[in-house]
C-alpha cells in the first residue's frame, strides 16, 4: 500500500515535471518533494528488510517485536485491547500474536485477569521476554550506533535535528487522527 502510494506521488510529481510548468521554485519544490519520497521509500523498505532478518535470527517476526517492545515501554503489563489499537490491529489478530508468544519455550508472555477489571486481559511480559526484548533491542541500536560512528558530530547532529524537525512539522500538519 505505501508503495502504490509513494510511486503514485512520484509518477504524478514527474509527470508535472515534464510538463515544464515555468516556475522554477515550483519545480525545485516538485524536485525535492520527489527526491525526499524517493529516499524514504528505500529507507522504509530497507528498514524492513533488516529489521525482518534481525529479527528471525532472535526467533521473532516483526509483530511479535512489537508487543514485547510495547510491553517493555508500559511496565511489562498492559490489556491486550490497548496493545491492539496501539499497532492498530484487532483485537483477534492481537490474541493470535499474543497466543504465539505464549507457545514459544520458554514463554515470552503470559495472560492474566486484569486486576480490577475481571472482564478485561492483561498480557505481561515474562522474564525470558524481557530478556529477548533487551537482546534484540541491544543488538539494534549496535547497529545504529556502527553507523553513527562513519558520521562526524556535525553529520549525527544535523541528522537527528532534520529527522526530528521532519517529525514535528509531519504530526503537526498531517496528524493521523485529528481526534485525538
Amino acid at each position: 500500500m505505501l508503495a502504490t502510494l509513494v510511486i503514485g506521488v512520484c509518477k504524478s510529481l514527474l509527470c508535472r515535471q515534464r510538463a515544464g510548468r515555468e516556475n522554477s521554485v515550483d519545480n525545485d519544490v516538485e524536485r525535492d518533494t520527489l527526491r525526499f519520497w524517493s529516499l524514504l521509500f528505500e529507507i522504509v523498505l530497507d528498514g524492513e528488510k533488516r529489521l525482518a532478518a534481525h529479527l528471525a535470527a532472535h526467533g521473532l517476526t516483526p509483530p511479535q517485536f512489537y508487543v514485547l517492545k510495547t510491553l517493555a515501554e508500559r511496565g511489562g503489563r498492559c490489556p491486550i485491547g490497548q496493545i491492539a489499537r496501539a499497532h492498530h490491529l484487532t483485537n483477534a489478530t492481537m490474541s493470535g500474536l499474543v497466543k504465539r508468544l505464549e507457545a514459544m519455550d520458554p514463554p515470552l508472555v503470559t495472560r492474566e485477569p486484569h486486576a480490577e477489571d475481571r472482564r478485561s486481559v492483561e498480557v505481561v511480559l515474562t522474564p525470558a521476554g524481557q530478556a529477548r526484548f533487551l537482546a534484540v533491542q541491544a543488538d539494534l541500536l549496535s547497529q545504529v550506533r556502527q553507523v553513527f560512528t562513519l558520521l562526524s558530530p556535525e553529520e549525527r547532529a544535523d541528522l537527528l535535528h532534520y529527522l526530528a524537525s521532519y517529525v514535528r512539522v509531519i504530526a503537526e500538519q498531517f496528524p493521523v487522527n485529528p481526534s485525538q
